[in-house]
């Protein structure tokens, strides 16, 4: 943040599902402690992102900095059979999320059993729209959803997405990345849609940290939000959530 900004530092409890996990061959499903470091910096291109966590990589100027802090990050997380994963877009920021394994002493609260519940509930006719530019996101989200026994289609960008609203009157739900490239940005594409269609729910996903990106005033606080990585369970929960079922109000 060479000109300054603003640093969140946030921690959860969070579960990785097994199709998580098998989208991330050396991710283990279970309980995890989530920290989530966010900068408002000048952000990464995707090819610098891939990079991120080589030694020696880095984007500064010879004898400002070796780019092992972020290596030795990942050594220990992946030594400590962890998990990585970043977040960046040029212009407006990082967020790195790190898992590390929760010890569970006792027994387990009734919570994956909840969603367990929640997730066989999810199971309607409503059609979804899912905007994502990142290819691999896109494709687990559609996948997911399908699954579920949503109808979905998909853009990639959000003059796609308002092509396919004016050919396609039975969307019941806009599931939008906050980050999108182009003219249109997720918040931008939800307030046009909104504009045509007001009776349209939406649902923002971002890989930023929540608090982050709510603080700094990019969303609404009370907006629907659900952070990347999300897992099965906690997508067909949201979702569902948020196109309303009486169910699961009372749940």
């Amino acid at each position: 943040m060479p000109e300054g900004g603003k640093l969140t530092i946030e921690t959860a409890n969070a579960h990785l599902d097994d199709a998580y996990a098998a989208e991330n061959e050396e991710v283990k499903s279970g309980q995890y402690v989530m920290i989530a470091v966010t900068d408002t910096g000048t952000g990464m291109s995707k090819e610098v992102a891939a990079k991120a966590f080589e030694p020696f990589f880095t984007t500064k100027e010879v004898g400002q900095g070796t780019g092992l802090g972020l290596s030795q990050v990942y050594g220990f997380v992946k030594q400590s059979a962890g998990h990585l994963k970043i977040y960046s877009e040029p212009g407006e920021g990082t967020t790195v999320r790190l898992y590390l394994p929760r010890l569970v002493s006792g027994a387990i609260r009734p919570e994956n059993e909840a969603e367990a519940r929640l997730v066989a509930a999810a199971r309607r006719s409503e059609t979804i729209l899912v905007v994502e530019d990142d290819e691999d996101v896109r494709g687990y989200s559609v996948e997911a959803l399908c699954e579920l026994g949503y109808r979905v289609v998909e853009a990639s960008d959000g003059p796609a997405a308002l092509r396919l609203l004016e050919t396609d009157s039975d969307i019941d739900l806009l599931f939008t990345d906050v980050g999108l490239p182009g003219s249109l940005n997720g918040r931008q594409l939800a307030d046009e849609v909104r504009r045509r269609h007001p009776s349209l729910k939406v649902l923002f996903t971002t890989g930023y940290a929540r608090n982050a990106i709510v603080h700094q005033g990019r969303l609404d606080p009370g907006v629907d939000l659900i952070v990347k990585p999300f897992t099965y369970a906690a997508l067909a929960t949201k979702v569902r959530r948020v196109l309303g079922d009486d169910e699961m109000a009372g749940s």
